[in-house]
């Protein structure tokens, strides 16, 4: 399942009828609003990106919205599958898992300034 966090742009007069419309959809989940600003927070939740990304379209078509823009993304497959992911890699390297060897003996060769 992913969650993603929405602000939808609006001029400040469309403010009340643009949250009313979203309070009264289905497709996402209205939070919260300034209407100083002109900005509306809301969540969608899909089982793919490419779901959440119908949603964010559906609410770009609604009437008055500038823009839709999604801010923060959760998704707890990929999530579960980056665990996975570290619990079989093996994170420290097996040069320094070995006590004979002297630290000024370890060249590094990750330095940009030699790269240029």
């Amino acid at each position: 399942m992913n969650i993603s966090s929405i602000v939808v742009q609006v001029r400040n007069e469309f403010v009340d009828s643009v949250v009313k419309e979203i309070k009264n959809c289905d497709f996402c989940d209205y939070h919260f609003h300034d209407v100083s600003i002109g900005k509306i927070i809301v969540t969608v939740e899909g089982e793919s990106i490419g779901q959440e990304m119908e949603k964010v379209k559906k609410i770009e078509e609604l009437k008055h919205v500038i823009t839709a823009e999604m801010m923060m993304s959760y998704s707890e497959d990929e999530l579960d599958r980056e665990r996975e992911a570290l619990g079989k890699s093996d994170a420290v390297p097996d040069i320094l898992k070995n006590d004979a060897i002297r630290a000024e003996d370890i060249t590094y060769n990750g330095d940009l300034k030699k790269k240029f």
